[in-house]
């Protein structure tokens, strides 16, 4: 009789997360006019247009967006689909944030080219951040959030969660993240936890955000899914499987190679439905350089 694979125990492979590689690459949404969304992010937040393409075979067209290379920074990955001009952004999606030096002035400027600020400048309430919000030309909102200089301006993507506690556990056990802060306003009838990689003022972070009683959200069709780079996607999706049976969530997309790119990826849903993409980290490299 032929002998097994070995299988690796739970708690060892559980382990991997925490060793593997990983950082934020970038955040997938759906926007009605390419060059409009490109227009605005260069003019109003002052982002760079890194790399475009269009797949007519496939009927649609992408641009990556960014303060920084692709190589080290988290960057917007737009995609414009042929003749749909509008997307349902749901309940459930939150906000982008930027940080920025000064808040006052991004605002000016955001005003300037007829950009919406749906929050003026000034302290969160109860708190001493200086913080200001702003609508895109699709609805997006962004917080803009005032500190010190920074290698990671593109610093959080917000999403709502049915039950924190679990959402916690799940990014921490299948993604290996870590919480970097974690804030109760009963007065508000909220809390948020950021999780990520490194500090909150170092880098991206997710903000999952529990609102008080409620348990489900609207997706929309707007919002896409946030890609993660991992040192083997194989082992970290079955991490993933792992931890889906214990919390929920599931693998969409087996481990293995994009036909015709090569590009190793796994894709799953979270508890609450978020689909986060995870990207062989020489793979995304080498696909960066083909493209130059």
């Amino acid at each position: 009789m032929a002998e097994a694979a070995p299988v690796v125990p739970s708690d060892e492979l559980l382990e991997w997360p925490k060793k593997d590689k990983r950082r934020f690459l970038h955040v997938v949404y759906r926007v009605g006019d390419l060059d409009r969304t490109i227009k605005f992010y260069t003019e109003c937040f002052g982002m760079k247009l890194l790399r475009k393409r269009d797949i007519p075979e496939e009927k649609y067209s992408n641009a990556f967006l960014g303060f920084g290379p692709e190589e080290t920074n988290f960057v917007v990955e737009l995609t414009y689909n042929y003749g749909v001009d509008k997307y349902d952004i749901g309940t459930g999606f939150g906000h982008f944030a930027i940080a920025t030096q000064d808040v006052y002035k991004m605002v000016e400027d955001i005003r300037a080219k007829g950009g919406i600020i749906t929050r003026e400048p000034g302290p969160v309430k109860g708190g001493k951040s200086v913080i200001a919000f702003a609508k895109d030309p699709d609805g997006y909102i962004f917080e803009l959030i005032q500190r010190g200089p920074t290698p990671e301006p593109l610093c959080q993507v917000m999403l709502r969660v049915g039950d924190l506690e679990r959402s916690i556990k799940f990014y921490e056990k299948a993604l290996g993240m870590k919480m970097v802060k974690k804030t109760d306003r009963p007065e508000y009838k909220y809390s948020i936890a950021m999780m990520g990689y490194a500090e909150e003022h170092e880098t991206t972070v997710l903000e999952l955000t529990y609102n008080y009683g409620v348990t489900e959200y609207t997706k929309g069709n707007a919002y896409a899914q946030v890609a993660i780079s991992t040192d083997d996607v194989y082992k970290s999706a079955e991490v993933v499987n792992l931890v889906t049976k214990e919390l929920g969530g599931k693998i969409t997309r087996q481990p293995g190679p994009i036909p015709g790119l090569n590009t190793k990826i796994t894709s799953f849903l979270d508890p609450d439905g978020w689909k986060t993409v995870l990207v062989d980290n020489e793979d995304f490299l080498k696909e960066l350089h083909k493209e130059e």
